[in-house]
């Protein structure tokens, strides 16, 4: 299962570790993938995606579910 984020916040590499490091946390996640300059990410495997959305949320940036998911 593929699961496309909005991410709202990061502005560097480094937030992208973070929101990276988050994703991958999430039990049942496979891979993840960050664009920063599109503000998404990608994520491959069998978690939700209210529980991928907390992680990213915990770090604090924001995150919904991409249009047409």
């Amino acid at each position: 299962m593929t699961t496309e984020l909005t991410i709202s916040g990061m502005s560097c590499g480094h937030c992208v570790k973070a929101v990276e490091t988050a994703l991958r946390g999430v039990p049942g996640v496979q891979d993840v993938r960050v664009d920063l300059a599109a503000g998404r990410a990608t994520v491959e495997g069998q978690a939700s995606p209210e529980a991928l959305m907390a992680a990213v949320k915990e770090e604090g940036y924001g995150a919904a579910v991409a249009a047409g998911q």
